[in-house]
């Protein structure tokens, strides 16, 4: 014996088996006593704290009238500290920067942990008497007085790109004396990188005035 299948026409319209798919007064019935689930309301999203958040503000610190911006508690904080520094970094990433030059002495922090990710060297400015080889010298005036910086008159080779970096930028006398000994020993400045601008004091106009390139995380109003 033989069996034989047989397919419907590819033109057949699908039927359903009964009761699939039907409004039966039973599906109906069913659909009306089934438990409803509680809507739930969409959480509003908590904003991410950026570095700024990070920042506090000590009043009257050093002298009398003075906002002092501590980037302490934003290198405290593990998160916060990982951000400044991929921020910081972000504008530079894939060019060439043979050094990363830290200004004294918050810029150190900053300057080792750049430099180890950008997998190049680090070079410190430090005040006067700081450095134990030969040294070159600038003096400056800055927010609070005058002071004299130097850098050992071998870190840079004529010719080598170097990022300036810094926490704060005010009246931008310690980068520019940075700057000016930098180009004493040929170096080519990619850019100056900070964590706070305080743009009331005019640190920023100066460097642009420069020719400089001028990264900043943020800025702080006033003093």
């Amino acid at each position: 014996m033989i069996f034989a299948s047989v397919r419907p026409h590819p033109s057949a319209p699908l039927r359903a088996p009964p009761g699939l798919g039907m409004n039966t007064p039973e599906t109906a019935a069913a659909t009306r006593n089934a438990p409803r689930l509680p809507v739930r309301k969409a959480q509003p999203m908590t904003p991410q704290p950026s570095v700024k958040d990070y920042i506090r503000t000590i009043v009257d610190f050093p002298h009398e009238g003075i906002l002092f911006r501590d980037v302490t508690t934003l290198f405290a904080d593990p998160r916060g500290f990982r951000m400044a520094i991929d921020q910081m970094l972000h504008p530079y990433t894939g060019q060439r920067i043979d050094k990363v030059v830290g200004l004294e002495a918050r810029g150190f922090i900053l300057g080792g942990a750049i430099a180890h990710q950008l997998s190049c060297g680090f070079v410190p400015i430090r005040k006067k008497g700081k450095l134990p080889g030969t040294t070159i010298s600038e003096e400056y005036t800055l927010e609070y007085g005058e002071a004299i910086v130097e850098i050992h008159d071998d870190a840079i080779a004529a010719g080598e790109t170097v990022l300036i970096v810094d926490d704060l930028l005010a009246t931008g006398g310690t980068a520019e004396a940075g700057i000016k000994l930098l180009e004493r020993l040929g170096a080519e400045i990619v850019g100056c990188a900070v964590i706070i601008d305080l743009p009331d004091l005019g640190g920023r106009r100066k460097l642009e005035q420069m020719g400089m390139d001028v990264h900043a995380l943020c800025a702080f109003e006033g003093l």
